[in-house]
């Protein structure tokens, strides 16, 4: 793999119905890639359930059946909800090397580990695993993604030291949070010498869109540099950072995010201070710490569209902090709740929290969204 940093997660793409996470805009994306590519860049991330089951679709035919396999470098995951068997384990892998159509995989990654997942992980026997397939060149790669503490975390890479890598969620929002603890489990990766590859630099989307306050900081000091090139290059000025994710879902994110790392200069000292006092106005602002990755709603009976309306309710939060009436908001969710569960149809099956890779107490926050806009 080339020495460019940046890499495309295929998790928020483009779609033509956005009510439809499978409907992906596929010519559009197209365009992305080619783009991507031309400007040096090869890592591409993909999942299982990305996308309603999609996106490994999509990066058959807008990555494998366009582009020389030795192009680029593709990156998928074995997630636990999917298997409860050896033998559905393998077939998870097996629909995934037809569904890309790749070969093999670049990288591999056991996909969320945390405290709840690791023990199915561990009675398949997935870590092994993953190595035989390794051996049998079916994988370049292989390591795992993680959502839990920094113990855990070093407990892990002490017990399997084969594993390769470590994909994390860092960003200068999490870095010192109570519950993402981004600093210290990229210190225990460090320790263990292990390549780090970030997700959610951008914190889906929170860190590209920020209050008013933050972003006049950004722009009083460099009025050039988009509010979210601060979140990749702080990402990126990391020691031991290999690869950083972003989900960009149209063009006009592609041409920012490749010129701000196509000839990538780390943060100095001052302008990381700078990115801690926006974190600071952000996390005062923040009534839902969503990242909007969707996981929660693959599973929900009710069908709700909990990371929409976590989205608009915190808008709302910010707007009523700005002493601002009734916003569009209102309206925004009343035509989500025509095509979807309404907040408060939320039954407290707690599917949702069990998957969700901040650790959110979801049903208490659906409870406040529908005591919001259910009136």
């Amino acid at each position: 793999m080339n020495d460019k940093k940046l890499g495309f997660g295929l998790m928020r793409m483009p779609l033509k119905d956005r009510n439809n996470p499978a409907d992906v805009d596929l010519e559009q994306v197209n365009r992305m890639v080619d783009l991507f590519m031309e400007k040096g860049f090869t890592y591409f991330d993909t999942a299982w359930m990305y996308h309603g089951f999609a996106s490994e679709i999509v990066a058959r035919k807008a990555l494998v059946e366009r582009h020389p396999r030795d192009s680029f470098t593709l990156a998928t995951k074995l997630h636990a909800e999917f298997f409860n068997s050896l033998e559905e384990r393998d077939e998870v892998f097996n629909a995934q090397l037809d569904k890309t159509g790749a070969g093999y995989f670049d990288y591999y990654l056991l996909h969320g580990i945390e405290s709840v997942m690791l023990p199915k992980y561990e009675k398949f026997d997935c870590f092994n695993w993953l190595l035989e397939k390794k051996a049998q060149g079916l994988v370049k790669h292989a390591g795992f993604s993680y959502h839990d503490t920094p113990e855990l975390l070093d407990e892990l890479l002490t017990k399997y030291p084969r594993m390769e890598f470590v994909q994390l969620q860092i960003n200068y929002l999490d870095w010192e949070s109570q519950w993402i603890r981004s600093r210290e489990c990229y210190e225990v990766a460090v320790k263990h010498d292990k390549p780090i590859i970030i997700m959610e630099p951008v914190k889906g989307g929170t860190l590209a869109h920020m209050p008013a306050e933050a972003e006049k900081l950004f722009k009083d000091y460099d009025p050039n540099m988009s509010v979210a090139s601060w979140a990749l290059r702080f990402a990126a000025s990391l020691d031991n950072v290999m690869i950083v994710l972003s989900g960009m879902s149209d063009i006009g994110q592609v041409q920012d995010n490749v010129g701000i790392m196509e000839h990538f200069k780390p943060l100095t000292e001052e302008e990381k201070a700078l990115c801690f006092k926006a974190a600071d106005i952000v996390n005062a602002q923040t009534a839902v710490p969503c990242t909007g990755c969707s996981y929660c709603t693959e599973g929900c009976p009710k069908n709700i569209a909990i990371p929409q309306y976590f989205s608009l309710y915190n808008e709302d939060m910010r707007e009523q902090m700005a002493n601002k009436g009734w916003t569009i908001n209102n309206t925004n969710y009343a035509m989500l709740a025509d095509k979807f569960g309404r907040a408060g149809d939320c039954i407290a099956c707690g599917q949702c929290e069990g998957v969700c890779p901040q650790h959110l107490p979801v049903i208490e926050h659906l409870k406040a969204v529908s005591a919001h806009y259910d009136k």
